[in-house]
């Protein structure tokens, strides 16, 4: 039975189906149990087990496909008293709460807790119970680990506060999780037999055919990572090619790829905003990935507009993006991600960018979901930071080890179950005559060889 299912057919509480409050200083364990037998269906733990700090499990201690662990009799107040994703993601970093097994299967059990928890009489009834348990007595570093910005929303320097508190972390540790070419983004999934370097390859491939990338062609690659689409662009479809980054620790790696791979002048890289380029109609093609849900509605038709006079009449622009998808997010989702990984990260739903880019005068040639390409994506760089735990915390701690690990298989879950999503939106700048560089079929787009 799905969340969906179960809350349909559940009618609304009253308060004779909420236990009595207890007497104060009860014991954490009974409390405990109540708790779980009140917040949680029975319904919706076939794969799920809880194990509370004295070894004890609910409902029963059969092999389950995940338990989360309560490691301290405050293990519950800390998840379910701020009645938000973010407190819940907090009480996950603070170690409150740990998950064994398939991480993915426990996320049912937030999606119901985020409706549960959503209301306002329900949350107060049930802290009759939550206040009864003891107070968190460990050292919060949650406060601490929240980024705070300064100045304007995106503005030019807040935003590069912003990208330099996600990218601060050293290469090495991007290196234990993503593919060989340092992608660090949806991939290409030609089937799920693929490895990540196959379908981060593919990715790449489906991009600069969309392109349609030709030989001596000026590419302009915003936001361009660790330069893993620009570098193949050069190599395969004989591209001069620029990047422009925010990051410090990707700039420098992004140079050394190009002078060691012999590519200085057919690739370059730069650190600039894409509000600083000045140059007009100098790109046959632009590309940016992952970069829109930095942009922010206040500066979307900004950017837009600038890219129209980065690019030479008839043109392409490729833009791939996080965007909403059709299913609400459940409860209050308290910004997790924007707290701890992204801040200032703007999600749009694909019509308001469609709309904005067709006032600035783009027409939309093709717009492509990859939303179960990115869920399977986040599964591989989760599965392979697991792997890497012991060596992840050579460059950081484990507080950070958690916040990650939570931020990829939290996107995981949100694309699986539709409340994200991830567009390829191909756009052209027509000539005055109404053409564009794209080709009238997209059969090229699917071939084969390079």
């Amino acid at each position: 039975m799905s969340v969906m299912e179960y809350l349909i057919g559940q009618r609304r509480l009253k308060d004779t189906d909420l236990p009595q409050p207890w007497s104060k200083g009860g014991d954490a364990r009974e409390i405990t149990l109540r708790l779980l037998e009140v917040v949680f269906p029975i319904q919706l733990l076939q794969n799920v087990n809880v194990r509370m700090w004295d070894g004890n499990s609910w409902p029963t201690s059969a092999p389950r496909a995940a338990t989360v662990v309560l490691n301290r009799p405050s293990a519950l107040r800390e998840m379910l008293l701020p009645g938000t994703e973010s407190g819940l993601g907090e009480a996950y970093l603070e170690g409150a709460f740990d998950i064994e097994g398939d991480i993915e299967a426990a996320f049912e059990l937030t999606d119901f807790l985020m409706v549960k928890t959503n209301g306002w009489i329900w949350p107060l009834q049930l802290g009759h119970l939550l206040w009864q348990l003891p107070e968190n007595c460990f050292s919060q570093k949650s406060q601490d680990r929240q980024a705070r910005l300064h100045g304007e929303r995106h503005s030019l320097e807040r935003d590069r506060e912003a990208i330099q508190f996600h990218y601060s972390i050293s290469n090495q540790f991007y290196m234990l999780w993503l593919d060989k070419s340092m992608a660090y983004s949806c991939a290409y999934f030609n089937s799920p037999a693929d490895s990540l370097e196959e379908a981060q390859q593919n990715k790449y491939d489906h991009i600069c055919r969309k392109l349609d990338l030709k030989i001596n062609q000026r590419l302009l690659d915003i936001s361009c990572g660790w330069g893993g689409l620009l570098l193949h662009a050069v190599r395969y479809y004989g591209v001069e090619a620029v990047g422009i980054t925010l990051s410090k620790e990707r700039y420098d790696y992004v140079q050394e790829r190009i002078e060691s791979e012999g590519l200085n002048g057919r690739a370059s890289v730069c650190m600039l905003d894409y509000r600083e380029l000045v140059a007009e109609g100098l790109y046959d093609a632009v590309v940016s990935v992952g970069m829109v849900v930095h942009v922010g509605r206040e500066q979307l038709m900004n950017y837009f507009e600038k890219v129209m006079l980065l690019l030479k009449p008839g043109g392409l622009f490729l833009n791939h993006g996080i965007g909403l998808g059709p299913i609400k997010f459940p409860g209050k989702s308290g910004s997790f991600i924007g707290k701890y990984v992204f801040p200032d990260s703007d999600i749009l739903l694909i019509n308001r960018m469609l709309q904005d880019a067709e006032e600035c005068g783009w027409e939309i040639l093709d717009v492509e979901s990859l939303r179960e390409h990115y869920a399977m994506t986040l599964s591989h760089w989760e599965n392979r930071l697991k792997a890497h735990h012991a060596d992840a915390l050579e460059f950081v701690d484990e507080y950070t080890y958690r916040t990650w690990r939570l931020y990829m298989v939290g996107c995981a879950h949100h694309f699986q179950s539709g409340r994200l999503s991830i567009y390829q939106t191909l756009l052209a700048k027509l000539t005055s005559e109404g053409k564009s560089a794209a080709p009238m079929v997209r059969s090229r787009w699917y071939q084969e060889d390079r």
